[in-house]
């Protein structure tokens, strides 16, 4: 690729040039030259009013679905979204059918996404067919192109898989994910508990389900002296808790999803399942609590959880209806319309773009 962009707005902090309009040329696909002026004619120019040019965008968590569940999303559906909402390169949670639990999957992965102009990075199970007993081949995997283990929303209950999990990783170049759930605590509970599920008659997913496993997970990434990314951060006392283990010095990042952010419970008091998801959506008071975690730092990312479901699965009774939301195409959107008077564009662009980017190395 051989381009000139003129007159873009560089919104990059690690960057000289952040703040300022510049022309940007680029050969053989690397930027050569950042300059006030360039001309060149042998070159394709492109212009556009307001014109801003970042890092590219980066998801840490999206479902492509693929291979297994072909029928909700693939890696190139998948990735026609990403580049119409936007984002340059994605990671795949290891929500498939078989799970992403060996280095033949990994490397499945890596083929299948060949070719694309958006890249995808594997995460790999953190446990064998996510089952939450047995630790996969790190190393293999992580050689093979993993950089990431998690079971996502299957949260590792048995606190002496995470530890061993967590001990492993500090010999590979990858990072441990988990969300934090206490499934006793949260089993059979499809809302927020709280006056919404009162009122409607739900079993609700207490906020205490998210904060003692949280409590937990952070007392072994101490003890263990490892890092530890938490998925999916949802309430006020989660966010308390990482800010205090960030202060005490802890290995600690963490995520949130845009629909945390703005959306809260009371979506669902027609029984919509299009806001059926998880983490549930809480209160506006953990919402205004989420936002401020990412103005002050204790929240590094902001991930649309991308997790596509078809209508057999999503168009029945609320009880029975499957998690999950889309939002690849929409994420940049709706963060300008609900962050943009919270976060300077700056801000914005490093919890999706730089600090995803620097999590995973």
């Amino acid at each position: 690729m051989n381009l000139l962009i003129k007159s873009a707005k560089i919104i990059d902090k690690n960057s000289p040039h952040n703040g300022k309009k510049m022309d940007i040329l680029i050969k053989n696909n690397k930027i050569l030259r950042i300059s006030k002026s360039i001309n060149s004619n042998k070159v394709k120019v492109y212009k556009a009013k307001n014109l801003h040019i970042s890092p590219g965008w980066f998801d840490m968590h999206v479902n492509f679905s693929e291979p297994g569940y072909e029928q909700r999303e693939t890696i190139k559906s998948g990735t026609n979204a990403a580049k119409k909402g936007g984002y340059t390169s994605v990671m795949t949670m290891p929500n498939t059918n078989p799970s992403i639990d060996n280095k033949g999957m990994i490397e499945f992965i890596k083929i299948k996404q060949q070719d694309n102009i958006i890249d995808v990075y594997p995460a790999g199970n953190l446990t064998l067919r996510q089952e939450g007993n047995e630790i996969v081949e790190m190393h293999d995997m992580n050689i093979s192109g993993c950089i990431a283990f998690t079971d996502d929303k299957k949260s590792i209950q048995r606190s002496d898989v995470l530890k061993i999990a967590m001990l492993y990783s500090k010999d590979c170049n990858a990072i441990i994910m988990n969300y934090p759930n206490d499934k006793i605590i949260s089993e059979n509970g499809c809302v927020n508990e709280g006056v919404t599920s009162t009122k409607l008659g739900l079993k609700g997913i207490p906020s205490l389900a998210e904060e003692i496993m949280l409590d937990r997970d952070l007392s072994l990434c101490e003890y263990t002296k490892s890092k530890l990314h938490v998925s999916y951060i949802s309430t006020i006392r989660s966010v308390a808790k990482i800010k205090k283990a960030k202060s005490k010095g802890l290995d600690v990042t963490s995520d949130v999803t845009i629909y945390n952010l703005f959306l809260t419970d009371e979506k669902i008091n027609d029984f919509d399942t299009r806001y059926k998801v998880i983490p549930p959506l809480r209160t506006i008071k953990d919402n205004r609590s989420l936002i401020k975690a990412l103005q002050n730092g204790t929240i590094d990312v902001i991930t649309c959880d991308h997790t596509p479901i078809d209508e057999e699965n999503k168009k029945i009774e609320f009880d029975n209806a499957a998690s999950g939301i889309i939002g690849l195409e929409t994420s940049f959107g709706l963060i300008g319309r609900y962050l943009s008077k919270h976060l300077k564009i700056c801000e914005i662009i490093e919890k999706i773009s730089i600090n995803p980017r620097k999590i995973l190395g």
